[in-house]
């Protein structure tokens, strides 16, 4: 017999006419919910409609198990699909998903990977005070830790009062709105490469983020015996307070997940990093705000402040907001089952 032949005792009609009425009801729920609203289902809609869904999986298990037509199968694969949305899918508006990943989703992601974020955070710092060691050992090795259209004339050799002027002048004396460009995006390109080369047991993640710190060490060699360090702090941290803690948090997630890959525990690995991309994407999406934030902070306040202290209010002002935001927010709902 063919494969759409029936055992003798179990045919196509018969199977179809004991069930049909409950696909038809279940279907004319489905399109009630997803042409109308969900308001529009009485309370004993909302009992039934989790019964004709089991009962149309097990309609469709039967189906599969004994070849029955492939229209019908197709049928039946469609409808559970629906239902499985409707019953399993989200359907909150977006704004209300919005409202909930600032004020609890990001934060907890965050909290989620504190391990991470501290060992990231101790090797971009420890990375810095050996680029600035090694550059003020030997000054030659600037060039080789710094790409030149990032130096920007900002080297060794530099006068004090140039590098001075690079903190100070207007952008179109300085050249400042050039560098400050260059900067953010070469940022923005570490963090996404930071998190997206994670799964690699987060080798690559640890790379970039020292190959970062070593940079910024390298700039510092440069000013500080000029005595332009505290200057140097409030030029970048007006912005860095802020930019610098993307790139940590950017760092720790792709570390999360390549933790998760290589030691998955008793799940899979699969399963592992999962679980840990879901929370790092969280902290992602987060990141890109946090870059954007940065972007505008470094295109109009640091050009348009030079007074250092309001450089450095500005800086200590973000940095308590991130701190606190990322501490406090959605704590309440941390210990729910």
């Amino acid at each position: 017999m063919s494969g759409a032949a029936l055992a003798p005792s179990f045919g196509l009609s018969q199977f179809r006419a004991e069930r049909e009425s409950d696909w038809q009801r279940l279907e004319q729920l489905l399109d009630l919910v997803e042409k109308k609203s969900p308001k529009r289902l009485t309370n004993q809609d909302l009992i039934e409609l989790p019964r004709l869904y089991r009962a149309t999986l097990s309609a469709l298990s039967i189906a599969r198990e004994t070849s029955l037509d492939g229209s019908m199968i197709a049928y039946l694969e469609s409808l559970s699909t629906r239902a499985y949305f409707i019953l399993y899918g989200c359907r909150e508006p977006l704004w209300h998903q919005v409202g909930s990943f600032f004020a609890s989703g990001w934060a907890a992601a965050v909290r989620g990977i504190r391990g991470e974020i501290v060992l990231i955070a101790a090797l971009f710092f420890a990375s810095a005070l050996a680029g600035y060691a090694l550059v003020l050992s030997d000054p030659t090795w600037f060039s080789a830790l710094v790409p030149g259209e990032m130096a920007s004339g900002r080297d060794m050799q530099a006068s004090a009062d140039y590098l001075r002027g690079t903190l100070y002048d207007p952008p179109e004396q300085g050249g400042l709105e050039v560098f400050a460009t260059y900067l953010f995006t070469h940022n923005a390109q570490i963090s996404i490469l930071a998190f997206a080369l994670g799964f690699a047991f987060g080798i690559p993640t640890f790379f970039l983020i020292a190959q970062n710190g070593v940079m910024l060490g390298a700039f510092y060699a440069v000013f500080v015996p000029k005595g332009l360090g505290w200057g140097l702090t409030g030029w970048l941290m007006i912005h860095g307070t802020t930019e610098l803690s993307a790139i940590i948090l950017a760092g720790a997630a792709g570390l999360h997940i390549g933790r998760a890959v290589a030691f998955p525990g008793m799940r899979t690995r699969f399963a592992a990093a999962g679980d840990a991309g879901r929370r790092g994407a969280l902290v992602m999406i987060g990141v890109v705000i946090m870059l954007l934030v940065a972007g505008l902070l470094e295109g109009f306040a640091r050009q348009l402040i030079v007074d250092d202290g309001a450089r450095y209010a500005i800086a200590a002002l973000m940095l308590a907001f991130w701190i606190l935001y990322f501490t406090l927010a959605g704590r309440s709902l941390d210990d729910r089952p």
